[in-house]
């Protein structure tokens, strides 16, 4: 992939950011979630690539644009890649004006993303001092002390995150009873492992269940950072187990890196929506709108944050009409 292709992205990131935190608070997340969408779908067609969407809105009769399989890019003889999208990671974030809603995305040379099923994944994910330490059929406790170990801290240090959900019960009172410090979030877990390989965030491991499509989008963000993300299906019903059949997935296996994400490039682009540990949201000043986003190239392992200030006037399709 070429090297450009990075900033690239990170102005479809950008677009979807902007658009979508124009309904921050507003209790719309259906709205927000559109305007994310539509805002990335047509940024897309300006890149210089030739992408297929592997990851993204649902499948094309469940979705207007983004759905899997959709071709994206100028298609002008650019890169062939895998595309993975969440244009809107936290549409209840959004609605509620909460913290860390991100527009997100991932790519890779084609072929080279699972295609996961829209179903639960059981997800264990740390920085990389704790790569090879961990492990997702082991117990809690287990990895909690691994982490402690790894990263040189009692286990009184170790903060863990995980979503906020009655499913988490029994991890989250392992968790305390271990000693260990909770940072539990109400959505978006694409920002939770991420943030376990940045250290001033302060997470440094994330349990529990969320959707397997934004554990491979993790996936990439951790490959580019060095970091580590353990999956496993978890079908909620005999529809779900029949589909992963279907797509010759082994509901018993273990995902890890080189299963969720193969080959060594791989990029990682996201933007802030609202306010998060890593990223700042999107600001709204007038006549321009400022925004924080972060873009990262596994190849060269290359981590920038990036700065955006963008003239509303002169965009103004980012300008939100009710």
């Amino acid at each position: 992939m070429e090297r450009s292709l990075s900033m690239e992205l990170v102005r479809v990131t950008e677009a979807a950011a902007i658009a979508s935190a124009r309904w921050m608070g507003r209790g719309l997340k259906n709205e927000a979630d559109d305007a994310a969408t539509s805002a990335m779908r047509r940024v897309f067609d300006t890149i210089p690539m030739q992408g297929v969407v592997v990851i993204g809105e649902g499948e094309m009769d469940e979705a207007p644009m983004l759905y899997i399989g959709e071709e994206l890019g100028l298609g002008n003889g650019g890169p062939t890649v895998d595309v993975a999208v969440d244009p809107l990671e936290g549409t209840n974030i959004v609605a509620a004006g909460g913290w860390n809603a991100l527009a997100v995305l991932a790519i890779a040379d084609r072929g080279n993303l699972l295609h996961a099923p829209d179903m639960y994944m059981n997800k264990l994910a740390v920085g990389p001092e704790s790569v090879g330490k961990v492990d997702i059929n082991a117990s809690v406790t287990d990895n909690l002390r691994a982490v402690a170990k790894a990263k040189n801290k009692d286990i009184e240090d170790v903060v863990a995150t995980i979503l906020n959900r009655p499913r988490h019960q029994k991890i989250i009172d392992e968790i305390r009873a271990s000693g260990a410090r909770i940072k539990l979030i109400n959505d978006g877990d694409v920002a939770g492992a991420i943030n376990t390989a940045f250290d001033e965030t302060g997470v440094d491991i994330l349990f529990g269940m969320g959707g397997a499509p934004e554990g491979v989008i993790a996936a990439v963000g951790l490959k580019c950072l060095g970091g580590e993300i353990q999956g496993k299906l978890v079908p909620q019903n005999e529809a779900e187990l029949e589909r992963c059949t279907k797509m010759g997935l082994n509901v018993s296996q273990v995902f890890r890196m080189e299963h969720l994400v193969k080959g060594d490039d791989a990029i990682f682009a996201a933007t802030g929506v609202t306010d998060g540990e890593l990223l700042r949201g999107v600001q709204f000043k007038g006549t321009y709108a400022e925004s924080h986003s972060l873009v990262m190239r596994a190849k060269s392992g290359t981590v920038r944050f990036v700065e955006g200030r963008h003239s509303l006037k002169k965009k103004p399709h980012l300008v939100m009409h009710d």
